[in-house]
């Protein structure tokens, strides 16, 4: 009796135990809890179309916003880009050309003096000026390098790193000798063209180029010199193989007497053996040296290794014949105050 007591109990056990499992799969199980949210970020500020950053008095808070605002117009440029580039796609050959970017050099002011090549006038104008002895192969050019009196290290390596740029080039240095006795020694010795390095502070910040015997004289002011050693990535040093020689943005009357006179510093005929170019580039009126070596990587792509030295010049005034400070004709000096009103107007 006691046994049949005890195995109804465990089934009425058995029994509930089901029941109360069946239960609980038909109840909703609770969800596992999630991981935290990082909170919303904030939504781009939408700003007014006359939305002025300076108007906020607040330092940081104008700081804030306008990283926002940089921040909304990259994004709108960006949009705009893409969209202009789908359009251009589903157009294929009816897509408009594209827009030229408006820059200083493209919108300079008109200047009557720019050069046409089919000039008469011009070609009369090199075949009977001073330089027209060189550019017919009549003289071999011949350079006198000097400096200012007392020079500096820089100034020194300066002149010693040219000479090797331009070929049959000269140093001498003056010890207190003045130019106007130096030029009558210079044509009695045969050279064409004298170039003197000035320096202030111990720095070269001035360049006359005189074309001898009867001028003209160019002055410039030097900036940002840099000898070989101070660059980066330099290459070995150059040879003694002919430079080619590369004259960009000389386009006026002025500019062309100005590429012509640093042409005539070097030989006529380039060695292209030797790999080593020097450019004169005008950019608004500056005019960039550099000295480089074409290396030759494979049959289609070609680099460029600079040698050096390099710097920059800024003409100041253009002379009729050799230097005369005090009796001199000027062609043309600049004038800052006067010549520089426009952004948009460039000299050469």
């Amino acid at each position: 009796m006691e046994a049949m007591i005890t195995v109804n109990k465990g089934k009425a056990r058995a029994k509930a135990k089901a029941k109360g499992k069946k239960r609980r799969e038909a109840e909703p199980q609770p969800e596992p809890p999630q991981p935290p949210q990082p909170p919303p970020a904030d939504p781009e500020p939408q700003f007014p179309p006359n939305f002025n950053v300076s108007e906020i008095k607040n330092k940081q808070r104008r700081q804030l916003m306008y990283q926002r605002w940089r921040r909304l117009q990259r994004k709108e440029q960006l949009a705009s880009k893409k969209k202009r580039q789908k359009e251009r796609v589903a157009l294929g050959d009816k897509a408009p050309p594209k827009e030229v970017p408006k820059t200083i050099e493209n919108q300079r002011v008109y200047d009557e003096t720019v050069v046409d090549p089919n000039d008469e006038e011009v070609a009369f104008d090199e075949a009977t000026d001073e330089f027209s002895s060189y550019f017919s192969r009549e003289t071999t050019p011949m350079i006198l390098i000097t400096t200012s009196d007392r020079p500096r290290w820089k100034t020194v390596r300066l002149c010693e790193q040219m000479s090797r740029v331009i070929p049959n080039s000269h140093v001498y240095y003056r010890r207190g000798l003045a130019l106007k006795k130096i030029i009558p020694q210079c044509m009695a010795r045969g050279f064409t063209d004298l170039l003197v390095i000035n320096e202030d502070r111990k720095v070269p910040n001035g360049l006359v180029v005189s074309h001898l015997p009867n001028g003209p004289t160019a002055h410039f002011k030097m900036s940002n010199a840099r000898l070989a050693k101070e660059l980066k990535r330099r290459g070995k040093e150059p040879t003694k193989h002919t430079p080619e020689v590369i004259l960009n943005n000389f386009s006026t009357r002025l500019g062309h007497s100005i590429g012509r006179m640093f042409a005539s510093l070097f030989p006529y005929n380039p060695q292209f053996l030797g790999r080593q170019v020097a450019t004169f580039h005008n950019q608004r009126d500056y005019i960039f040296f550099r000295f480089h070596r074409y290396i030759f990587r494979n049959e289609k792509k070609v680099g460029l290794q600079e040698l050096g030295p390099r710097f920059t010049l800024k003409l100041r005034s253009l002379q009729k014949g050799t230097f005369d400070s005090k009796y001199g004709e000027y062609e043309w000096v600049h004038k800052r105050h006067e010549m520089d009103s426009s952004r948009r107007k460039f000299h050469l």
